[in-house]
């Protein structure tokens, strides 16, 4: 199996093995998608050979539970800047969950960088976990048919705290780190 390390920015990548195949996504779920999908088509243009490849994300979370650390690999993944409620009341399909082979807590992805106040307790009714790559990788290795290992670890817990991420991404780093070498 041939793999693909993802993670958005070098700090959380700053102790992985220098021969790793590793992209940097850049932040946000823009970013991410279409780093994925670059990284994924230039290395196999050829979707019959794509069941080859597993993409690994790595990557710091932000805990919305009480409790929450370490090294986690979610059960799911949704895009919670999806508003499910108007989608519904709009009668259109809401398709924002992807399941993962992981048995963790659901993470979910937006764009906004959590760090407390109203928008991280709504959050708490529908995921454990949040980050603003994870979901938009899930999605691009969905449909190019290629399989994804996610592997995050808690940073913070997504209050206002969090806003302390570039002097706490280290640790993070060195558990990413361990456990990508002990896949």
């Amino acid at each position: 199996m041939k793999r693909l390390v993802l993670v958005a920015h070098a700090y959380e990548a700053a102790h992985l093995p220098a021969d790793t195949d590793l992209v940097l996504t850049g932040v946000g779920m823009t970013q991410a998608a279409v780093a994925t999908t670059r990284a994924i088509l230039e290395r196999c243009p050829d979707p019959a050979a794509r069941a080859q490849w597993q993409v690994v994300n790595l990557g710091s979370v932000g805990a919305l539970t009480a409790g929450l650390a370490g090294i986690h690999e979610p059960s799911a993944v949704i895009n919670r800047d999806v508003d499910e409620a108007v989608m519904h009341q709009l009668k259109l399909p809401v398709h924002n969950r992807i399941d993962l082979a992981g048995t963790g807590p659901v993470l979910g992805t937006g764009d906004s960088f959590v760090a407390g106040g109203e928008a991280r307790d709504r959050l708490l009714e529908r995921c454990e976990l949040v980050d603003m790559e994870g979901y938009a990788i899930a999605y691009a290795c969905q449909e190019l048919g290629v399989g994804l290992r996610m592997i995050k670890h808690v940073s913070d817990a997504a209050d206002e705290a969090a806003l302390a991420w570039k002097d706490l991404v280290d640790v993070s780093a060195r558990a990413l780190a361990q456990a990508y070498a002990a896949l």
